[in-house]
């Protein structure tokens, strides 16, 4: 079980006089006379290999001191590199968030393009796009690219412009979002690049050799999905989709568009080797947990179209100042003061109703102490965002959103995720829940406080 869990092939065990080989591929022993070297293990593993084939399985990854690759995140990579080897143009990852699949990106980009890998077979580095769907997305992609920065450039309108108004060429590894590349965004929190031309079809259909895609499933790989057309333009390409979200009903386009996925690392087996933190829930129930009937004694702000409203319709339906102000009181005693928490909310509005009742009751008195952080913030958001994820900074302490920060936002000290709106997937509810699995020094726990 160990040696599959470290995705290695050949299990031995002596006593000191026999060896006994056990070949897990065929699920075969048998005796043997001597160990065999690296040299014959690996022949056995791979056969006769053509000259690019060998170069690229040899390619060693960047040595980085204090961020060697995990041992599944080196079998990830492996098993992206023997899929090209195979021939495979489209490869899907499925690792649970707070994981590093940006550190699998990198270590993967770096050996292909030290190994000079490409779709033609050509003595030169290839052309690589990593596709997001969130601007501070796809700049904290870019700072894991770091040691290879020379090689890196991003594809947006602001970078064109700077460009004279040409698309950006010279670059061995891309960086863009999908509405900035196709603009056919419906997301409202991206509402930033969305009216850009397409920017993709000015590029070659060839120009790419790998195309990588983040968080693949809120793309849409069905034919209206964000990144769709884009990857049917650079059809020759190899997409290797990365997706925290397993096989469900509410994703089987990602699972039928990439196939079954060559590496899997679950949210239970990053907490169980210590690589994520664990998690405690705290159900909140009030007494409108089951739902409001309307009472005309009641401040309320928008038209009533009915009598009784569920929970997951607050905020979006009706709204209830004084249950706002009860909300913000709820979780002020819950959390410790200076606990770095964020709070999902049904949407920007709500986002802002709640930062509004936090300030009033807040004990600590700072403008940033709570600040809200959705796409209608833009930089000064972003701002916002990389202080509250900067260790070294106490402020800002709470963040209040919808849904810009459900994923890949890397804040390794959050102890609480607040939930303030109705979830709709499962998918979504792991998404907002590794936002708290990091790991960080003196974190043992991060605790869900849940009042839906």
């Amino acid at each position: 079980e160990y040696a599959k869990t470290l995705n290695v092939p050949f299990v031995y065990s002596t006593n000191g006089d026999k060896i006994y080989e056990y070949d897990l591929r065929v699920s075969r022993g048998e005796y043997i006379e001597n160990f065999p070297s690296p040299n014959e293990l690996f022949q056995r593993i791979y056969g006769n290999l053509k000259e690019w084939q060998y170069k690229l399985l040899t390619q060693r990854e960047l040595y980085i001191p204090q961020k060697t690759l995990r041992y599944y995140q080196k079998i990830a990579v492996d098993k992206v590199i023997e899929a090209l080897i195979n021939g495979k143009d489209r490869i899907l990852l499925t690792l649970a968030t707070g994981t590093g699949k940006t550190t699998i990106a990198f270590a993967l980009c770096y050996r292909l393009l030290e190994a000079r890998w490409n779709k033609e077979n050509k003595d030169r580095k290839p052309k690589i796009l990593f596709l997001c769907d969130r601007v501070s997305l796809r700049d904290q992609a870019l700072g894991e690219f770091n040691a290879v920065e020379s090689d890196c450039k991003i594809i947006s309108a602001e970078e064109i412009r700077k460009n004279d108004g040409k698309i950006i060429t010279n670059a061995n590894v891309f960086f863009g979002i999908y509405q900035s590349l196709a603009a056919n965004s419906k997301d409202q929190e991206n509402t930033q690049e969305e009216q850009e031309s397409k920017f993709y079809l000015q590029y070659p259909k060839d120009f790419f050799d790998l195309i990588i895609i983040d968080e693949c499933h809120r793309g849409g790989a069905n034919e209206e999905g964000n990144w769709a057309c884009v990857l049917e333009h650079f059809s020759s390409a190899t997409h290797l989709g990365l997706t925290a979200t397993p096989k469900k009903s509410d994703n089987v386009d990602t699972y039928r568009y990439f196939g079954e996925s060559a590496y899997e690392y679950s949210l239970k087996e990053g907490i169980e080797d210590g690589f994520l933190t664990p998690y405690k829930v705290k159900r909140i129930t009030t007494t409108l947990s089951e739902g409001y009937v309307y009472n005309p004694d009641d401040l309320i702000e928008g038209e009533l179209e009915k009598g009784f409203y569920k929970m997951s319709e607050f905020e979006r339906n009706i709204h209830l100042p004084q249950y706002n102000d009860f909300l913000a009181k709820e979780i002020l005693k819950l959390i410790d003061p200076m606990d770095k928490t964020i709070i999902f909310c049904a949407n920007q509005a709500h986002a802002s109703d709640i930062k509004r009742a936090i300030d009033k009751f807040k004990s600590v008195k700072r403008d940033d102490y709570c600040v809200r952080v959705t796409s209608d913030e833009g930089k000064i958001g972003l701002e916002y965002l990389k202080q509250f994820q900067d260790n070294d900074k106490s402020y800002p302490v709470i963040l209040t959103s919808s849904k810009m920060l459900t994923t890949g936002v890397d804040a390794r000290n959050v102890r609480n995720i607040v939930l303030l709106a109705n979830i709709g997937s499962i998918i979504e509810f792991k998404q907002i829940i590794g936002r708290g699995t990091r790991v960080y020094e003196g974190k043992d726990f991060f605790t869900i406080i849940d009042f839906v």
